[in-house]
């Protein structure tokens, strides 16, 4: 008997403005088109509920592996979100109030039947910088506060920290500030918003000149190579749209420790997808959201990490 045509829904950025050869979503979506699903492209805003249904304005699309052309999207329908078989959640930071909204909607698609990955509760509850503290034997030492006093404080202690607010990405506002550093005052009252908002420091690991090292976990497990992301001559941070170079490497033993620590806990809640961010020895991110790096590492290594990835798809599909 033929095997079953899955419907695939993806929620993401506009797909004409993501650079295909990077770009981790496309991956997805290509390796669903070799898998000869359907599917279904939708935006944040074309989501919604409706006596508690969750809907969703899609345009079936079809992709292909072109840097010039790599899809093409059908005319617009309504469909009931709990009716896909998979609604791949692939809509990039900021995790904002509206990003929260979006997983509650997509709870109800969950509820109506849909495989949402990752999962909408997950989402809410896993802050991709502070979540670390729920591995503090894998983590630099780290604060999380709204004082400026405390990161004074933690600043003259550790002598160089890193600092940075809870809810962005890409490198964005993110500062190494040293001991005597006269911009600390005002680094720590913008990253506050003079003590209004929560902001992390952690302490400085020097390692960060080898690279930002991004490990792939799917459903708990590694991928066996890790992306690091070397930092420009001119720059602290290891982010490839900063300006970063990927390089691949082999998992180091004590990166598959922090996998063995921290990938059961993902996987029990509902993380099939997920990027862990290590620096040297310590663990500094726990990126769920829309993880990036599919596309460098299947070129460096040969892998077909999406494939891997819908293998456990089906696998919790049934």
């Amino acid at each position: 008997m033929a095997a079953k045509k899955r419907r695939i829904g993806v929620v993401m950025d506009p797909i004409e403005s993501i650079k295909p050869k990077k770009d981790s979503s496309l991956a997805m979506l290509l390796e669903a088109e070799r898998r000869d699903a359907e599917i279904h492209y939708m935006r944040q805003g074309d989501l919604k509920l409706l006596a508690g249904v969750a809907l969703g304005r899609s345009r079936r699309l079809r992709v292909q592996d072109d840097p010039d052309d790599w899809f093409e999207a059908g005319e617009e329908e309504e469909i009931r979100l709990g009716d896909l078989d998979v609604i791949l959640m692939r809509k990039d930071p900021p995790f904002d109030m509206e990003y929260v909204y979006t997983t509650y909607v997509l709870g109800r698609a969950e509820e109506a039947g849909a495989l949402v990955v990752n999962r909408p509760r997950a989402l809410r509850d896993i802050n991709e910088k502070a979540y670390t503290a729920w591995f503090p034997q894998c983590a630099p030492l780290t604060l999380i506060t709204r004082s400026m006093k405390e990161m004074k404080a933690f600043l003259a202690e550790n002598g160089k920290i890193v600092v940075k607010p809870l809810d962005g990405m890409g490198g964005k506002s993110i500062f190494v500030v040293a001991a005597g550093d006269n911009n600390a005052n005002v680094i720590f009252e913008t990253l506050t918003e003079n003590g209004s908002r929560f902001a992390m420091a952690q302490v400085f690991i020097p390692e960060i000149r080898a690279g930002d090292k991004r490990i792939l976990l799917i459903d708990g497990e590694p991928v066996p190579y890790a992306l690091a992301r070397i930092p420009s001559a001119d720059d602290n941070r290891g982010n490839l749209v900063m300006g970063a170079v990927g390089e691949g490497r082999e998992l180091t033993e004590k990166d598959r420790w922090i996998c063995s620590e921290v990938g059961p806990v993902l996987r029990d809640k509902g993380v099939m997808f997920a990027g862990l961010d290590v620096i040297g020895d310590y663990l500094t991110e726990v990126n769920v959201t829309s993880p990036t790096g599919i596309r460098e590492l299947d070129r460096l290594f040969e892998l077909n990490i999406a494939g891997t990835l819908f293998d456990a798809i089906e696998a919790r599909l049934g």
